[in-house]
């Protein structure tokens, strides 16, 4: 191996890479802009990569590995700063998945993300969800969520997080942040004795089974603020999921908590600029008032299609109508308008339209 660990982190940081990927056969890989960069090393070897985690796990981590033939971890190098490390199997031989964490935060600006975020965190109690596949920004949301909730009121946050990725300083409120596998066994028995801590906000890393989100459920029904991240596609199939995942003897219970406590929901996707100069963020916007909350209770998620759609002075927005201004201001080209968008033909029909006027 012709190139040091350090040296793989330091260029990350030197090319604002997003992750880095450390696979048996190839020379180190860096994720810029959405895209895969090989380094100009020597492939690794799968001998070179079990020296490398033999030197980087402890003997617990090590245990964990060698049960469950996976590991997440985070990891602080003193001058580069936060990574999150994933540990794999490959035909036997270990490989290395690495996110390169934050080391500040950007504003809501930078991030594109809506200003109705700003005004959901102000609420006292409730259920804000984050939603959308691995690599769409998530993370980066909710962290910007409890930094503002952090700078803007008083309170106690607690999150739970798989792993921690930015560490968030005291400022208005008191922040305990617990990581999975080092402070707590589980999402579901964290947030348990998260609700003993006497907290005012909470923060899950992942909603990711019945247990989980039932617990968040009773959070913000009980006087909580949560936040969460779930892996969904759509606002409205994250109601469905939510839902799907009870026994149908459960699920009247279920939707009514949804309807009582759901505030809004936010569905991300990071999509390759014009030029690669980035990414940029594409979102579908829910805002649960009233109407929506009765849609709920009815158990007709499906028809939230048309409160998003109608629901622009709100501040609602479609995925598909974020993708078009996107395209329209210049930041996205039109082939990954479509490959994208929701309805491509209903897009399609969108600019066809707009070229007859």
């Amino acid at each position: 191996m012709n190139i040091t660990f350090e040296e793989i982190l330091l260029n990350a940081r030197h090319y604002h890479a997003s992750d880095i990927h450390l696979i048996a056969g190839l020379p180190p890989a860096w994720r810029v802009n959405g895209n895969i960069i090989l380094g100009e090393a020597e492939p690794f070897t799968p001998a070179d990569l079990q020296g490398l985690i033999d030197n980087a796990l402890n003997d617990e981590q090590k245990k964990t590995f060698q049960k469950n033939m996976a590991l997440c971890y985070s990891m602080t190098h003193p001058e580069w700063g936060r990574f999150r490390v994933s540990v794999y199997l490959r035909n036997g031989s270990p490989e290395l998945a690495v996110r390169v964490c934050a080391t500040s935060l950007r504003t809501r600006e930078q991030l594109g993300l809506p200003a109705q975020l700003d005004e959901l965190i102000e609420r006292p109690n409730g259920l804000i969800l984050v939603t959308g596949a691995t690599g769409s920004g998530k993370t980066t949301t909710m962290n910007y969520l409890i930094d503002q909730i952090n700078s803007r009121r008083c309170g106690k946050i607690i999150t739970i997080e798989d792993p921690i990725e930015y560490v968030h300083s005291h400022k208005q409120c008191i922040v305990v942040q617990q990581e999975l596998f080092s402070d707590v066994v589980s999402f579901e028995s964290g947030l348990l004795h998260i609700l003993r801590q006497d907290p005012d906000i909470i923060g899950i890393g992942e909603m990711r089974n019945l247990d989980t989100i039932e617990t968040a459920l009773t959070a913000a029904d009980t006087g909580h603020l949560v936040l969460a991240t779930l892996h969904t596609s759509s606002t409205i199939n994250t109601i469905e999921r939510i839902v799907g995942v009870f026994p149908p003897s459960k699920q009247p219970q279920v939707i009514l908590q949804l309807s009582n406590t759901l505030l809004g929901i936010l569905s991300q996707q990071l999509l390759p600029t014009i030029g690669n100069r980035g990414r940029a963020l594409a979102y579908e916007l829910l805002l649960v008032d009233a109407p929506e909350r009765n849609i709920i209770r009815e158990n007709a998620a499906h028809k939230l299609r048309t409160q998003l759609e109608m629901g622009g002075k709100r501040g609602m927005r479609t995925m598909d109508h974020s993708l078009i201004d996107l395209h329209e201001r210049g930041q996205i080209n039109y082939d990954t308008l479509l490959s994208h968008a929701v309805a491509p033909d209903a897009v399609r029909q969108h600019f066809k339209r707009k070229t007859t006027v």
